[in-house]
Formats: C-alpha cells, structure tokens, sequence
C-alpha cells in the first residue's frame, strides 16, 4: 500500500496523523502487521526516526502495539484522544443531544438503584449550586457535580466511564446554556424535581424530566441552525 508523502508541517505529527487515518480506513486490520520500518519511512518520504518515534506515540495512545522481537500490530482502529477532540470540535446540538441521551438513561436506572451516599451527594450539589447564586463559574460547577452525582447513582460503571470520557463536551454545553441568553437555561425547580423523582424512586418520571431539562435549549438550537 501507497501512504500520502509528507511534504510540509511537523514531520513526527504528520507521519502520526497518516498512520492513524491508515489505520482508522482499515488499510490494516486489527491483529495484521504492519510493514517494516523501512517500508514506512519510504512510503511516508521521512527518515526512521520520524517513523520509529510516530509509531511510539501510537502505541502509547493504544492503536498499535510493538512486539519484541516480532514487529509492530494494529490493536485498535480508533485512538480515544483523537475521538475527544473530534467530540469537542462537535457542534452544541450534536453534543447536547448525546448529552440527554446518557443523562436521561443514566437518570432511570439512577432511579432504581440510587442509595443514600448517591443522594446525599446529590443533594449537597444541588445545595451549592443554589447558593451560588448569580456567581456563574460556581453555578457551572455545581451543576456539573450533580449530573456526575446522578450519573455515578447509575452504578452503572461502564455508563460512568464514558460519561467522565465526555465530561468536556458536558461542561460546555452547561456552560453555553447558562452564557447564551437565547438558549434556555434550565432552572434549580427543574433540578430539584428531578432528584426528588430520584428519591421517590420514580423511574418514568425520573426519566422524562432529565429530558426536560436540555429539550427546551435543543428546540432553541433547533430554530437558530434549522
């Protein structure tokens, strides 16, 4: 296989992007080996150094891994940090929309299987961010406190991982609902009614108001970028 030449920019950051979109295309597949060093460094058109230490990063981030003695094998196809920079670079409604899809399921099973440490923190998140008033930073970061809280009643682990995997893209949508004052922001009553389904062990309920919350800033959206 033919890989792009690099002709221009960082060398070692662009032989790493050309051996990632090689991989993610699947021009080798999981558990195949890739060619030799040499091979690489005449297909790519730089020296064996900028392969060897493109070929370190990768391994580090997971998507090859080097064998002594045998060679270097494709692990996986995605690299989870280049995957968070694609989530961040997303836009509002795309992440607001994955965002209500984890929330209102983790809200549900929240629910079922909260105790009393899940509401406790909870309830002292929801506490600060109403003592935090018109101090938007502490509001944010309340607000945030709570949904991990929530998420974390889940007990479901797996649900929590990729929740704090996408806990930027998180922040920044609780961040442009409460700056921009076209998107609406929802309310510590919204809030308040949520955990109390919570706490009454309501999962319908429950559900359906985590929806609540984010649905009016999405239709918002909605109409703005149709």
């Amino acid at each position: 296989m033919q890989l792009a030449r690099i002709s221009k920019g960082s060398l070692v950051e662009t032989a790493i992007e050309s051996l990632r979109q090689a991989i993610e295309k699947g021009h080798w597949a999981i558990g195949e080996r890739l060619p030799v060093e040499a091979q690489l460094s005449e297909s790519l058109g730089v020296s064996r150094n900028t392969v060897r230490e493109a070929v370190r990063v990768l391994v580090h981030v997971g998507m090859l891994e080097t064998r002594q003695g045998d060679g270097t094998y494709v692990r996986a196809t995605k690299d989870a940090g280049e995957t968070l920079r694609r989530i961040n670079r997303a836009q509002l409604r795309d992440k607001l929309e994955v965002r209500i899809m984890l929330e209102t399921e983790a809200a549900k099973l929240a629910a079922e299987r909260r105790d009393a440490q899940d509401l406790e923190k909870m309830t002292l998140a929801l506490d600060e961010r109403a003592k935090a008033g018109d101090d938007v930073d502490n509001r944010i970061r309340h607000d945030h406190a709570f949904h991990t809280a929530l998420v974390a009643a889940s007990h479901n682990p797996a649900l929590s991982e990729l929740y704090d995997y996408f806990a930027h893209a998180v922040t920044q949508t609780i961040e442009l609902t409460e700056l921009d004052s076209e998107l609406p922001e929802p309310s510590q009553e919204d809030h308040e009614l949520l955990l109390a389904a919570i706490r009454r062990q309501d999962p319908v309920k429950a559900e359906a108001l985590s929806r609540a919350l984010l649905q009016p800033s999405l239709r918002a959206l909605g109409k703005k970028h149709p």
